[in-house]
């Protein structure tokens, strides 16, 4: 009976050891598996960036190029936060949002950086050699805002056709129409979008009648039509702005691979054009900046050094 007890300790000992094994073995190589998916896979999941913009065609142009640069180049999973310009930038503030590459500066988001003062981070211009104000067919005869008297009004109902509310350009806008005294001689800045915006001033354009938008460079719709901006002597809409990478304090910490391309990323109002005129002709926006930044591997590639 002695003997039947220590035969069965033994085999039990095996079985105890044998296993013991098998876990040793499961660190060494199976187990290393588990920690890697541990801190690999942890590691891929803090690899995200969530990228805020507006919808104005410039913006749909830039924000999808980085997406492309971020997900194929460096392996992040980017999630697009289409929003207003207010929210857009209190997202940045609050970290709900970690970039975007749609500030308009100095004069077009001037408020929201009042307000946000040491809420982010400014990595400064991306793109320079914007601008924005009332834009006209040139077949128009009007070449300042100072022109908009009743005659001209009776041509366009007395509408000036905007973009979406809340938007820097519509606050710029509200400012011309209390400068220039437009409200009070009955013009109306009409609430859009900047896809409403440019199918009225297409239409228009094709049929060669008057229409007046709030626009801004750069834009395919100068590239596919002939318009020209109303001076503005009072300077409301300020001088060329350029467009500003923004991001959330901290990103430099979390995602120090991303922030380094998103300090880096620079582009010019052609490379933007060439974006903005192909989802135009009819490419998904995906489509369109996977199409640039395939032909342009030597600027990506300088952005990723």
């Amino acid at each position: 009976m002695k003997k039947n007890k220590t035969m069965v300790f033994a085999a039990i000992l095996a079985v105890l050891v044998l296993l013991a094994g098998c876990g040793t073995n499961n660190n060494g190589n199976g187990g290393s598996n588990t920690d890697n998916a541990g801190n690999g896979g942890s590691s891929d999941k803090n690899k995200s960036i969530k990228l805020a913009y507006v919808a104005w065609d410039s913006e749909i142009a830039s924000t999808n190029v980085v997406k492309e640069v971020l997900e194929t180049k460096l392996g992040y999973k980017v999630e697009m936060l289409q929003v207003d310009a207010g929210p857009m930038w209190t997202g940045i503030a609050d970290g709900s949002a970690d970039a975007m590459v749609a500030a308009w500066l100095p004069t077009t988001h001037e408020s929201y950086v009042n307000e946000l003062e040491g809420k982010f981070e400014d990595l400064g211009p991306n793109l320079s050699g914007t601008k924005l104000g009332l834009v006209v067919p040139a077949y128009m005869d009007i070449n300042s805002i100072e022109d908009l008297n009743a005659e001209v009004g009776s041509t366009v109902d007395n509408t000036i056709i905007g973009i979406e509310p809340g938007a820097g350009l519509m606050m710029k806008t509200e400012e011309v129409f209390e400068q220039y005294g437009l409200q009070d001689n009955g013009w109306t800045l009409m609430e859009s979008s900047s896809a409403a915006m440019a199918k009225a001033l297409q239409d228009a354009y094709s049929k060669q009648e008057p229409i007046i938008v709030t626009g801004w460079t750069p834009h395919w719709k100068f590239a596919s039509m002939d318009l020209k901006y109303l001076e503005d002597p009072k300077g409301i809409y300020g001088e060329d702005e350029q467009i500003h990478t923004v991001v959330r304090t901290g990103l430099k910490d979390d995602q120090p691979e991303a922030y380094a391309f998103l300090d880096a990323f620079n582009w010019s109002p052609d490379d933007m054009a060439e974006v903005m005129m192909q989802i135009v002709e009819g490419a998904s926006p995906e489509d369109a900046a996977k199409a640039w930044v395939e032909a342009n591997a030597d600027k990506v590639d300088a952005w990723l050094q």
